[in-house]
């Protein structure tokens, strides 16, 4: 237990004279708790739920080569892992660290070293889960030819310019970036977040506007299948526009310094995924049983079966 102490050892010690043992102690720990979540991850064993571990690896490898058409559990999954940009740039610049030995030495403040937050590998990884869930478009719509798939391509595009702009601005003078580049960042910022709120209301949630949430007095079919109260919408909407307009800040990497800012909005993201989840489900549910014909056969496939299997889903 003394190998993982590595505090107490050098508490009367400043950061810029910490001997390579204290290093190698800090850097020893965090590779150790990667490795036992890799080891419980890849474990061949029948232990830690392994079919659920594999399900969820090889969904994994289908979002990154979707080379096959896309089910249900591909796209879903990479649309969760849109949310978790930031996750993905933070663990890369730690394992960045890890690597080049900066855990722990005065580098780890140093923007400019190979590992800081100015490195053009931070919007690199940032853009990594639009790009898979663009090119899984592009897939759905060469099996599908629906021209929704484009568009939907589109959408993930438009994260692209909100990512890259902003990193720019370590790479450009500082007039460059106050006079062109980021007023082209803000307008690709508000691009991306409107276009991504109408999708999730329109497309992901199937809410039908005009008919779910401005007719609360006639209400639809599919309104009494599910709630029935208008205040649900009203805070969805609302909650989803302002929440969209502020995930957007953390796709931006020269804003990343505000550390307060960037963990509340990430966690106000974790609150926006879980409501997108909860209706993306429970509208691809309901829009397949609404293809069945309630009718009980044999033959009929689990409910479980039908979600996860077919790739009759819009994407």
């Amino acid at each position: 237990m003394a190998y993982f102490n590595c505090s107490h050892k050098y508490d009367s010690l400043p950061i810029s004279v910490l001997t390579w043992g204290s290093i190698a102690c800090c850097i020893s720990t965090s590779v150790f708790l990667y490795a036992i979540l890799l080891i419980i991850l890849l474990s061949p064993f029948d232990m830690f739920y392994l079919s659920s571990r594999f399900y969820f690896l090889r969904t994994m490898l289908r979002i990154l080569l979707p080379l096959q058409a896309i089910t249900f559990p591909d796209f879903f999954l990479a649309d969760i892992f849109t949310s978790m940009s930031k996750v993905f740039s933070d663990l890369e610049r730690s394992v960045c660290r890890m690597v080049n030995r900066q855990v722990a030495t005065i580098a780890w403040f140093e923007a400019d070293s190979i590992c800081g937050s100015h490195s053009v590998a931070i919007p690199l990884v940032l853009v990594l889960p639009y790009l898979c869930r663009f090119f899984q478009c592009l897939r759905q719509y060469k099996d599908t030819k629906e021209k929704s798939c484009l568009l939907n391509a589109l959408k993930y595009s438009t994260a692209v310019p909100v990512i890259f702009l902003s990193a720019l601005k370590y790479h450009v003078f500082a007039e460059q970036w106050v006079s062109f580049y980021r007023p082209l960042w803000l307008i690709s910022g508000v691009i991306n977040s409107l276009y991504s709120f109408y999708w999730d209301i329109k497309r992901d949630w199937d809410l039908s506007i005009l008919t779910r949430i401005f007719m609360f007095k006639s209400p639809s079919t599919w309104t009494n299948l599910l709630y029935g109260r208008s205040w649900v919408y009203y805070w969805v909407l609302g909650s989803n526009l302002v929440l969209r307009c502020t995930w957007t800040y953390k796709l931006s990497s020269h804003l990343r310094h505000n550390y307060l800012t960037v963990f509340a909005i990430t966690a106000l993201e974790m609150l926006r995924r879980f409501q997108w989840v909860f209706f993306r489900v429970e509208n691809e549910w309901n829009k397949m049983t609404a293809k069945q014909n309630f009718e009980m056969s044999s033959d009929m496939p689990s409910e479980a079966d039908r979600l996860l299997e077919s790739s009759s889903h819009t994407v």
